[in-house]
């Protein structure tokens, strides 16, 4: 856990389902002929969530995105359709009890609805310099990430 995340909030990194499980999901997506490739969050946390998230583009540059405000206790489709990088970054506020999920890794936020493209120089270009987590998809086509309460038990990602 970073020290930048308050003793309040937490987030846990989230691990891979079982490979059973993992093949037992696949097995009915293709049964259905619906296959599910996005980066999903899912907020099991009793608090609404302000979410924000950060990845490189085609070119190696640098994007970060938000606010998307998830309710307590659902999930949002963040990224639609195949991942296209293996390592995502993640910001996230709790708005009803305070606290943040936060990391290391310094992307560009505003107050308001972004899509920010470039790390550099954010305070000269009138935003926010922000601590993101860094979310290590191990070049899976898909992925879900949980924010959750402290005390909880820890999550799972596909």
């Amino acid at each position: 856990m970073s020290p930048a995340i308050p003793t309040l909030m937490r987030f846990r990194r989230i691990r891979p389902v079982a490979l059973a499980m993992a093949a037992v999901a696949a097995a009915l997506g293709l049964l259905s002929g619906a296959a599910s490739a996005d980066l999903k969050l899912c907020n099991t946390t009793a608090s609404r969530v302000g979410v924000a998230i950060g990845y490189r583009d085609g070119t190696g540059g640098w994007i970060s995105e938000g606010w998307w405000t998830i309710p307590s206790h659902t999930c949002e489709t963040l990224f639609k359709g195949a991942l296209p990088h293996r390592l995502w970054y993640v910001h996230a506020i709790d708005y009803d009890r305070g606290g943040e999920w936060a990391g290391q890794s310094f992307l560009c936020t505003t107050e308001k609805a972004f899509t920010i493209r470039g790390v550099q120089d954010c305070g000269k270009r009138g935003y926010k310099r922000t601590g993101f987590f860094e979310v290590d998809t191990q070049e899976a086509g898909d992925w879900t990430i949980r924010l959750t309460d402290p005390g909880e038990g820890s999550g799972t990602a596909k």
